[in-house]
């Protein structure tokens, strides 16, 4: 059986639970259940907590995992490497500190530097030849600076409100664009490709659209110029045999936009409907 890890909790837990629903799998019904086995798929789950995840996987101990981009880098294994992005989760990493003192990172030379990633922030300031004063931290590094354990902290963000409500101001480049991803370990494992065009589909499903509607045919070069499709729209004929019906897959954030480009044309009966799973 292939063994999944799985994050127990946390802002990654609940969307790769359905995520992995979506995609045929049996999940945990209590949320105290470590251990699941789908005997029909042929995958046993394992919850864990994320910051663990890289480890397991990447020791061989467990086959694949779902864990953040920043947690795999901030574990330092070796072993385990990212394999598909699964666009939730997402988050930058920054640095922050008071107001005014810092403007790039080569400020923070011998500076005391809080955060929950020491591996991913000692291995970014390796790279700059910046030394500091790294204070591990469990989680709420941003109240470091202000009770005097740090004078800059190293954090995930995702718009900022917290620093800003401690008194920080992000300051340098971003350390690391971070989402949720599907790791594995130095070897492929059987069922691996199972997985991969599963969730593939799931992605499929929630990035795109199908749009039906009716069309004068000799305006169907023009439609296509303005919804090509992943590969080609289905074009089909009308009892009218001046119009014809389309099908065309399209990107759910500019279905609306695609939509008023089709009627401005001469599109008509135009109809979108959701995509439940795909495979490309």
């Amino acid at each position: 059986m292939l063994r999944i890890a799985v994050p127990n909790k946390g802002s990654l837990a609940e969307t790769a639970a359905e995520m992995l629903a979506e995609a045929g799998y049996i999940g945990r019904r209590d949320p105290k259940d470590l251990h699941v086995i789908d005997p029909v798929n042929e995958v046993e789950f394992f919850y864990l907590r994320p910051k663990d995840i890289a480890t397991y996987v990447g020791s061989g101990a467990l086959d694949v995992g779902i864990t953040g981009r920043d947690l795999l880098r901030d574990a330092r294994m070796p072993g385990a490497r990212e394999i598909e992005a699964l666009g939730f989760g997402g988050s930058t990493f920054r640095f922050a500190g008071p107001p005014g003192r810092f403007s790039e990172i080569a400020d923070l030379e011998g500076m005391r530097v809080a955060t929950a990633y020491p591996g991913l922030v000692d291995s970014f300031l390796d790279e700059l030849g910046v030394a500091v004063d790294l204070v591990p931290l469990d989680g709420a590094v941003e109240s470091a600076v202000q009770l005097g354990v740090a004078d800059a902290v190293a954090d995930v963000v995702s718009t900022g409100t917290t620093l800003r409500q401690a008194g920080l101001e992000i300051f340098g480049p971003k350390l690391l664009e971070s989402e949720a991803v599907l790791i594995t370990g130095a070897d492929e494992p059987e069922g691996l490709d199972t997985l991969l065009r599963r969730l593939r589909g799931v992605l499929v499903a929630r990035r795109y659209v199908l749009i039906d509607y009716d069309l004068p045919a000799d305006l169907v070069e023009q439609a296509v110029a303005i919804a090509p499709g992943i590969e080609s729209p289905t074009i089909s004929p009308l009892r009218d045999p001046a119009w014809v019906a389309v099908r065309v897959m399209a990107p759910r954030r500019t279905v609306n936009q695609v939509m008023d480009d089709l009627y401005a044309i001469g599109a008509r009966a135009i109809l979108v409907s959701a995509i439940h799973n795909a495979r490309l």
